[in-house]
């Protein structure tokens, strides 16, 4: 799966994320509100999930600097994760 972009609807507040499935391949948009980010001590344990809506399956992804700004400027509810 891979985040391609960004948008606000017309709507409101609500932000679209392009992604596809590493499953079945489907390519669809999702509401932030369908992802979820976990921000660790490194990049192993930085990431984001989703269900996809065509075959059922979670997904579950690196995130990068880039795509954790993408996240969380677009309202993707964020877990931070610490180590002992």
């Amino acid at each position: 799966m891979t985040i391609t972009t960004a948008r606000p609807t017309s709507a409101a507040t609500t932000v679209l994320f392009k992604a596809a499935c590493p499953h079945c391949r489907g390519r669809f948009e999702l509401a932030s509100d369908a992802f979820r980010l976990a921000i660790g001590a490194s990049r192993r344990t930085t990431f984001y999930s989703f269900t996809c809506p065509d075959c059922g399956r979670a997904a579950r992804r690196p995130a990068g600097e880039r795509i954790v700004e993408l996240l969380t400027g677009g309202g993707v509810r964020t877990l931070r994760l610490h180590t002992r």
